[in-house]
């Protein structure tokens, strides 16, 4: 996929992790970089649990979403100890 659509993925992934947890904050820079690690996250996640989304633009926006909120729940964890 091309860079743009990752970017694409990246803020709707972030997008979508905010309102699954219910946070209004943050501007499209904070939405693409955690939709950018998520993807990452969401990437090593299914790796490890040996899942293999469908190779196309709606099974990485799962991946990358899962793999956001993931990372938004862990960082709040981190940032509220």
């Amino acid at each position: 996929m091309g860079v743009i659509v990752w970017i694409i993925i990246g803020l709707l992934a972030g997008w979508l992790a905010n309102v699954f947890l219910g946070s209004r904050g943050g501007g499209v820079f904070y939405k693409l970089a955690v939709g950018l690690i998520g993807a990452v996250v969401g990437g090593l996640i299914f790796d490890a649990l040996h899942i293999v989304p469908e190779d196309n633009f709606i099974g990485n926006l799962v991946s990358a979403t899962v793999g956001a909120t993931v990372f938004l729940l862990v960082w709040r964890a981190i940032r509220r100890a």
